[in-house]
């Protein structure tokens, strides 16, 4: 009587378990490193709102313009009205609040020198150090692996269809910053000027 309670108790137990390892889906499996490279490299144009999380907590919101390679034009809304702009080997950071030239630094300095380089390639020898699943998305965390000093760009994707959906850049110091993209629109025709530092730079004195 007695083993036939206890082979009772383990009956009950066993569709118990499967009862609730079928009601969780199972965690989607992140996409390979090749199919997002090829994604990335796909991107010869992109646009999109974006909001922003800043290290602080704050938040803003603007437009990102994306020509590959090497260029990217993030223009912030008011109140803020920053601009931030990547042309060729440099990143240049306008303040409204200042009349003194743009901050510039070398753009191969940066995280963002991952997605904008001429060619990507995330399964390179060290540049990606955590390839995952999170709240649905593929993650990816990648890094300069000649100067991991330079920071981490953590970037999201969706699948079917693989898309970018937004980054979280770390910097040197540690300090992260989110951007999290609405659906990107690829394909359109943007003017070399839209990227000139040195334009943004005059039009700013004029004004």
């Amino acid at each position: 009587m007695k083993a036939m309670f206890r082979t009772a108790i383990l009956f009950c137990t066993a569709i118990l378990t499967l009862s609730v390892s079928l009601a969780v889906p199972a965690a989607a499996a992140p996409v390979p490193l090749a199919d997002l490279s090829a994604y990335l490299n796909g991107i010869k144009t992109a646009e999109s709102p974006f909001v922003q999380t800043n290290a602080d907590g704050s938040k803003s919101s603007g437009r990102v313009v994306i020509q590959r390679p090497n260029r990217m034009r993030l223009e912030y809304a008011k109140p803020d009205k920053t601009l931030v702009l990547a042309s060729g080997a440099s990143v240049a950071v306008f303040d409204p609040k200042s009349n003194q030239p743009p901050d510039q630094y070398p753009l191969r300095k940066t995280p963002l020198n991952l997605i904008l380089a001429d060619r990507i390639d995330l399964a390179r020898a060290r540049m990606v150090v955590d390839h995952g699943e999170q709240d649905g998305m593929t993650t990816v965390t990648a890094q300069d692996p000649e100067h991991p000093e330079y920071g981490t760009i953590k970037l999201f994707f969706s699948a079917n269809p693989v898309a970018l959906r937004q980054w979280i850049v770390t910097d040197g110091a540690g300090a992260k910053t989110r951007v999290v993209l609405s659906d990107l629109v690829m394909g359109k025709r943007y003017d070399a000027t839209l990227f000139s530092i040195s334009i943004a730079n005059s039009q700013r004195n004029e004004r």
